[in-house]
């Protein structure tokens, strides 16, 4: 009886590490592919491999587990840790022009990660009309925040239109990813 209870607190620590290990993990990628990053001369936004790296957090780590790592990825890049684009890192980048953005990125992880937790078998359809939607959050917010640091008139044309291109090749790499593990593990 003693062995079985020490055998299930042990395997209970294994899990409760494992668990913190992905979720650092998630956080490590999302920096990895914040330095995949293009500045725009007119724009103090950047274009960046972010919105692709929390998409497959999501759908590899799920919803709470995914904006779990996004919280972290946050927290360390907001205690100065240069995980943010270009190695950068500090509380200003959430606090300015690129604020709203990042702290959609919680929400666009977690929606897209529910709906693959739902989706399991992956209806292209449906998994288009979440990519879409994590898109549209993304946007909806940080082009909401951006607007009271470059005004409604300018708010498009310095953190919209520049980023459709990179958004599109984003969105075929995330499905050319997880279609293409899919197709590669059958």
């Amino acid at each position: 009886m003693i062995n079985s209870k020490i055998l299930d607190l042990k395997s209970e620590k294994l899990s409760i590490l494992y668990n913190i290990i992905i979720v650092l993990s998630g956080s490590i990628l999302i920096a990895l592919f914040s330095q995949i990053s293009i500045r725009i001369p007119f724009s103090p936004v950047p274009i960046t491999g972010q919105t692709l790296a929390i998409m497959l957090v999501g759908v590899m780590l799920g919803s709470k587990k995914g904006a779990l790592s996004v919280l972290i990825y946050l927290l360390e890049g907001a205690v100065g840790i240069p995980v943010f684009a270009n190695f950068s890192g500090g509380i200003q980048h959430l606090l300015g022009p690129t604020g709203g953005y990042l702290f959609s990125f919680i929400i666009a992880t977690f929606i897209i990660g529910y709906f693959y937790e739902k989706n399991r078998n992956r209806n292209l359809l449906l998994s288009l009309f979440a990519v879409l939607l994590t898109h549209l959050i993304i946007f909806g917010i940080g082009l909401s925040w951006l607007s009271f640091y470059v005004g409604l008139d300018k708010v498009l044309s310095i953190g919209f239109f520049p980023f459709i291109p990179g958004a599109f090749i984003k969105i075929t790499l995330f499905f050319s990813i997880v279609y293409g593990y899919k197709f590669l593990t059958k």
